[in-house]
């Protein structure tokens, strides 16, 4: 019996990182093309420096928690989201991911800006593992609820960054993943998108139960949407808790 209890306890949890390190290497001096870079590289010449964006983070998120990220630019927020996302993978300690997961983590990201809105839908899509009949079948909810079906032939480098966000946040909330990761997609758009997103957020994690991991420069929204949260800076975990708690921290501290 105990060990059963101890297996759903686990299952509940959908994100956790335990003491996480994410080092990147810099090169020690600018180089200006990839001939002198390789030039270095043969002659032994090329030096790097270590850079720790995120030391020794460790918190969990269970199923259908809203969850918030906050910190001034340059905190790790990012890089904290992608290693979720599984772009990226941890120097030292464990990330553990638990079900499918829906990722907005850069505006643009899996878009081709010289592609129509239309094809972009299709291939946004298939980068996160929908079937080309899936699509077929909610084309017209995706591309009416980002609201730009008068302009779904035009080459999105001509939309406006909010007009970006909208497709993406559209394709990425079609489905109901067990995580939805969202890093500042809302912050571009309206007010009243926002709106309609954060109602499309509620929907899903008060219906379906999706994990949301959410990012933002507005303390405002993180407290509107989450419940609780985490607060880093220059990499390091300052505070984690109740998303009041933590904001009103953030704020007297920065």
């Amino acid at each position: 019996m105990a060990k059963a209890k101890n297996k759903q306890v686990d299952a509940d949890i959908m994100i956790e990182f335990d003491h996480v390190d994410m080092i990147f290497n810099i090169a020690s001096e600018q180089l200006n093309n990839l001939k002198e870079y390789f030039i270095k590289l043969v002659k032994h010449q090329l030096f790097f420096e270590e850079f720790k964006a995120l030391k020794d983070i460790s918190f969990q998120i269970k199923r259908g928690e809203v969850y918030g990220v906050v910190g001034t630019n340059g905190s790790g927020k990012s890089t904290l989201l992608k290693l979720v996302a599984g772009v990226l993978e941890p120097s030292h300690g464990t990330v553990k991911v638990n079900g499918t997961i829906a990722p907005i983590i850069e505006l643009g990201a899996g878009f081709d800006f010289e592609l129509t809105a239309r094809e972009n839908v299709y291939l946004n899509g298939a980068l996160l593992g929908y079937s080309e009949k899936f699509i077929d079948e909610n084309y017209d909810k995706i591309i009416d609820f980002a609201e730009v079906r008068e302009f779904q032939d035009m080459p999105i480098k001509n939309y406006s960054s909010g007009m970006v966000a909208r497709i993406a946040f559209a394709i990425a909330t079609v489905t109901t993943p067990d995580i939805l990761v969202v890093d500042e997609a809302l912050s571009v758009g309206d007010f009243r998108f926002q709106e309609k997103c954060e109602k499309r957020i509620d929907e899903l994690v008060h219906k379906y139960g999706t994990t949301l991991l959410f990012v933002s420069h507005s303390i405002e929204q993180v407290e509107r949407v989450c419940e609780r949260a985490l607060w880093i800076e220059k990499g390091e975990m300052r505070m984690q808790g109740p998303v009041k708690e933590v904001c009103e921290a953030y704020r007297a501290g920065v």
